[in-house]
């Protein structure tokens, strides 16, 4: 029977993975083609297992680099490593169909959230992940104010258990950018016009603010965030998640692990 040469509690670390499982089949955002991986090699005739995968990398867990949505901002081969590790907090700030997270939510959340911090929000939304209309475009989200106040606390890195750093109708889906005039699912759009009373844009008249608060500011964005996110919620942990070294990349899909010390021999979880 094949065995790992490190013992599960050897380290005396417990590792929580983040991420959505990734491969053939993986959700994918609207405008953006299916994972395609094809078999070059196979073990039946070539002793060897060798595959192709062609795919954006922004499908399943991954991170946005600045130069995603800021023109002239670095891409993923100018962030420092040490973006993408470090202490924080993964806060529960439960969220319905189309509501937005506040500063007031982000203020209140538990653990509190401090400078310096990487932050996860758990809105509960992660649980409906999946090729639905659920997912991309009811899901609760970010938004300027949201933005801003990441910004202005000054926190390392954010991330969310939805489709985006922004609201889904603050995106593409709405009415703006690749989605203007009608947006990429009109349907939606009307949707909540006749929920609401209001046009999107009424609520949300600017693209994907969220992002551009805090990728301008050099604040690394989180999207699709999953696994084992209930497990570590209400805890202050330390998250790793490290991209492709990938020259002039927009983003990356990554392995996103948060780290818990319940031995106390490393104290991980309180490190800076």
């Amino acid at each position: 029977m094949f065995a790992w040469p490190v013992g599960d509690n050897e380290l005396g670390l417990e590792f929580h993975d983040l991420s959505h499982p990734w491969g053939h089949g993986t959700p994918c955002w609207p405008y953006f083609e299916d994972v395609k991986i094809e078999r070059l090699h196979s073990m039946s005739k070539s002793r060897v297992l060798t595959q192709r995968i062609t795919t954006v990398m922004h499908s399943g867990t991954h991170i946005d680099a600045p130069g995603h949505v800021v023109e002239g901002a670095p891409l993923l081969h100018k962030v420092p490593l040490q973006s993408f590790f470090g202490t924080g907090v993964v806060v529960s700030i439960p969220k319905r169909k189309w509501e937005v997270v506040t500063p007031e939510d982000l203020e209140n959340a538990r653990p509190e959230i401090r400078p310096g911090d990487i932050v996860m929000v758990n809105t509960g939304w992660h649980h409906r992940y999946g090729d639905n209309s659920d997912y991309y475009a009811y899901s609760p989200g970010f938004y300027k104010e949201a933005g801003e106040w990441f910004a202005a606390k000054g926190v390392k890195a954010v991330g969310t258990d939805t489709q985006a750093l922004d609201h889904p109708l603050a995106t593409a889906i709405g009415p703006h950018g690749p989605g203007a005039p009608h947006g990429l699912l009109p349907w939606a759009c009307q949707e909540y016009q006749e929920e609401t009373g209001r046009a999107v844009l009424d609520d949300f008249p600017e693209w994907e603010p969220c992002h551009r608060a805090i990728l301008s500011k050099g604040i690394i964005g989180f999207e699709n965030v999953g696994g084992e996110l209930d497990q570590v919620t209400g805890k202050r942990v330390t998250f790793a998640a490290f991209p492709w070294r990938w020259v002039g990349g927009d983003g990356s899909i990554v392995r996103l692990v948060a780290i818990t010390d319940p031995s106390g021999t490393y104290r991980i979880e309180t490190g800076r």
